[in-house]
C-alpha cells in the first residue's frame, strides 16, 4: 500500500477510534444520554454501576487501542480492540439465538470495524 492509501486508510480507522472514545467517556459524564443509544435503559445500584464502568471501559480500551496502534504502528494494540468487537458480536448473536434477544443490527458494523482493524494491524503496523 503506497503513502497516500496508508494515510486515508489511517483516517478510515482513526474515525471508529475517536468514536468509541467519545461513547466511552459519554458512558462516564453522561449515562442516560448514551444509554438509549445503545437500546439500553438505566439500571439502578449495583447495575448502574455494572453499566457505566463495564461500558465505559469496553468503548475507551477499543477506542485508545486504536489510536495507540495508529500513533505507535505497534501490531499488538490493534488485537485488542478487534477482539472486543468480535466477542461482542459472538455475544450478541448468541443472545439472539439462544437467549431470545432482538437482532442486533449492530452485528453488521463490529464486524466491519474489527475487520477495518485486523487489516490496519496487517497493512499500517510494523511487526512487533
Amino acid at each position: 500500500m503506497n503513502s497516500m492509501g496508508q494515510n486515508v486508510f489511517r483516517g478510515v480507522l482513526a474515525l471508529p477510534g475517536i468514536l468509541f472514545i467519545v461513547m466511552g467517556v459519554r458512558w462516564l459524564v453522561n449515562p442516560a444520554g448514551i444509554a438509549p443509544d445503545l437500546g439500553l435503559t438505566l439500571e439502578t445500584g449495583l447495575g448502574l454501576s455494572s453499566q457505566i464502568g463495564d461500558l465505559a471501559a469496553f468503548f475507551l480500551v477499543a477506542g485508545l487501542c486504536i489510536l495507540i496502534g495508529l500513533v505507535t504502528s505497534k501490531r499488538t494494540w490493534f488485537y485488542p480492540a478487534a477482539m472486543l468487537l468480535l466477542i461482542a458480536a459472538v455475544g450478541r448473536t448468541l443472545a439472539w439465538v439462544v437467549h431470545g434477544a432482538a437482532f442486533a443490527p449492530q452485528i453488521a458494523f463490529e464486524i466491519v470495524v474489527a475487520s477495518l482493524i485486523l487489516a490496519g494491524a496487517k497493512f499500517l503496523a510494523d511487526s512487533d
